[in-house]
């Protein structure tokens, strides 16, 4: 009867209801916790989780490509790639962006380095799914502390490129040039689509004027990361393809006897081929380091720089300008023979002064050389001759063969902000000043000053024309482009500007005095004197200002270091088949032929004495066939 009783209590509707009741709270309550849970989910936690569900994704990265090599002529790396170490991070990664700045900068803090810059400027707005740099080139400190805490840092990441590393630093700063951040001056005038915002560009010298052939294609490569943006798999990539390589014409021995032999004092040194205008060597002083431009350079030192009152970014050998001084006078006597004006045996008599209406010009030889000729005034350097002749010519005359020379215009040089000097004509004057060309000008610019003004570079091209017999190159500094495979993709030669309008009899006359300059008792570039007697050359000092002519008050007069002459000296070697010309300047230094002389004999013993080496297998090859036909 009691198992009767409890099976119809079961099956009674009021204990049904109760026990329902029971269930049903329990599945409403469960019910209930996954609504909550699910609304937490969805509105509390939704942007964040969102976030994360993004993070969890594809991203698209861009590969640096390494910039073509630069190398000298004998195939010595100039300029070469390093890896640099940028900190970056996507905003669309996190809720709170300067919380995740703040981390980093208490991460460093904790080991006293700073945060290089604010990554946001004021009142700027990061957008979410384009990285911000953070940090350029950090330290390997900085970079540990990124990896390590990249669990607290989500957004962060370590991103490595390529950057220039500049072997000879200052030495060729300015024929290589630098790289900088493309600016968005640059961006709007760029119409190839090649360059986009924080690409390196070429910004000087080689760097700039090959910079399509240099700068390579950019690769991409496709990668999953996590929900705290640490990579997972690489998905998909292409590679970037370097960009091609350059060989200079540049010899980086020459170069850096010419750069030690200048000594750091302001001036320059040009050296040439004079067979094909080929540039041996370009040097430019005061310099600049192209590694400061590699990352950014601050804005204190490119001040420092661009202010600097010798202009370290200036290539003086293309763009400085300075009287030619008496190196002008193989100019003027070649013009003289060419028009008649004088022969070899035409003389005058040098007492040491010359008038002309009611001034007085004196020769740098105060006691004066008596009667001399062309030969002669040209070893000597006599003022007084080429007062003379110079009168006799014209300005005008004077100007046409020094334009036929390559002075007062450029030279096509493979290099940017070349200037192209002076050279004066009536007609400039008229138009510049307002005034009638006057005749005591002649005679100032006959021995190279007055308005007169050239560039290393245009010396060393005038002075190659004689040396080759009348040939004006087109110098230039690029022997050719190799592909990354090694292949060439284009060679450059030698390009003839035109010839000289002076007979090959006349410059052969020239060339002779020259030699004499060098060679010859009282030659003022004795210091060129080799025991081969190859050396022709011609010393000039420059005056910066004009000085009274009364020796009273040139000795009275006290002069700065910024006004006080410039040496020059101009030479080729051999005189009978020229190789090499070297033409030096040296900034308010004092006389051409002790100053300047020196520098030039450094650099033509270094040329003739790697010649030497260079040739010495031949000679041991010759010497030993010859040896061996003797015993035969």
């Amino acid at each position: 009867m009691a198992r009767l009783q409890n099976r119809l209590d079961e099956h009674d509707p009021g204990v049904f209801r109760q026990r329902f009741k029971i269930l049903f709270v329990i599945v409403a309550s469960v019910l209930s916790i996954l609504l909550l849970r699910l609304w937490y989910l969805q509105i509390i936690q939704g942007y964040e989780l969102r976030l994360k569900s993004e993070n969890n994704s594809v991203r698209l990265r861009k590969i640096k490509p390494l910039r073509g090599l630069i190398l000298d002529a004998r195939g010595t790396v100039l300029v070469d790639n390093q890896p640099s170490y940028d900190i970056l991070f996507l905003p669309n990664r996190v809720k709170n962006v300067q919380e995740v700045i703040g981390r980093l900068e208490g991460l460093y803090a904790k080991k006293n380095l700073p945060l290089s810059a604010d990554p946001f400027p004021v009142n700027g707005r990061p957008l979410p799914f384009v990285p911000v740099k953070l940090e350029k080139n950090v330290s390997w400190e900085k970079l540990a502390i990124v990896e390590t805490a990249s669990l607290e840092l989500p957004g962060v990441y370590v991103d490595v490129v390529p950057v220039r590393q500049y072997l000879t630093g200052e030495m060729m700063a300015h024929v290589i040039g630098y790289v900088g951040e493309v600016s968005k001056e640059e961006l709007e005038k760029d119409t190839t689509g090649l360059y986009g915002l924080g690409d390196p560009i070429g910004k000087y010298g080689i760097e700039k004027h090959l910079d399509p052939f240099v700068k390579g294609k950019y690769g991409a490569e496709q990668v999953e990361v996590n929900a705290f943006g640490k990579e997972v798999r690489v998905v998909g990539k292409i590679e970037p393809t370097s960009g091609y390589s350059v060989i200079l014409t540049i010899d980086a021995h020459l170069q850096k006897t010419a750069w030690d032999a200048l000594g750091r004092r302001p001036g320059s040194v040009v050296v040439m081929d004079p067979r094909d205008g080929a540039v041996l060597a370009m040097v430019s002083s005061p310099s600049f380091d192209p590694n400061l431009f590699n990352r950014g350079i601050s804005h204190g030192k490119w001040e420092a720089l661009s202010s600097h009152p010798l202009h370290p970014m200036e290539n003086r050998a293309i763009s400085g300008q300075y009287p030619p001084g008496s190196t002008y006078k193989m100019i003027v006597a070649s013009a003289a023979l060419q028009d008649g004006i004088i022969t070899p045996e035409t003389t005058f008599y040098c007492d040491g002064t010359f008038s002309l209406g009611n001034r007085t010009y004196r020769c740098w030889n105060k006691n004066g050389h008596g009667k001399i000729s062309l030969h002669r005034a040209l070893v000597s350097s006599c003022d007084v001759y080429f007062y003379n002749v110079g009168k006799l010519l014209g300005v005008d005359r004077l100007a046409w063969y020094a334009k036929s020379f390559g002075l007062g215009s450029g030279t096509g040089i493979d290099l940017p902000r070349e200037k192209a000097g002076l050279i004066p004509t009536k007609a400039w004057k008229q138009s510049r000043m307002g005034e009638p060309w006057q005749a005591g000008e002649t005679i100032s610019i006959s021995i190279g000053q007055g308005f007169n003004l050239v560039t290393p570079l245009q010396l060393a091209t005038a002075y190659s024309a004689i040396a080759n017999g009348g040939t004006i190159w087109r110098p230039y500094t690029i022997r050719r482009i190799e592909r990354p495979d090694g292949r060439t993709h284009q060679t450059f030669s030698s390009e003839m500007r035109g010839k000289l309008p002076v007979a090959k009899e006349n410059l052969d006359i020239v060339s002779y005095g020259l030699w004499g300059a060098v060679n010859e008792k009282g030659g003022t570039g004795s210091a060129l004197k080799r025991k081969e007697e190859d050396v022709c050359g011609k010393t000039g000092t420059a005056q910066v200002v004009g000085l009274p002519d009364n020796d009273k008050a040139r000795r009275e007069k006290k002069l700065s270091a910024q006004f006080q002459d410039h040496a020059l000296f101009v030479c080729f070697a051999p005189h009978k088949n020229p190789e090499i010309v070297v033409a030096v300047i040296v900034e308010n230094a004092g006389h051409g032929g002790s100053v300047a002389a020196p520098v030039a004999r450094k650099v033509i013993d270094a040329y003739f004495a790697q010649q030497k080496e260079k040739n010495r297998p031949q000679i041991a090859a010759a010497q030993a066939t010859a040896e061996s036909r003797g015993t035969n």
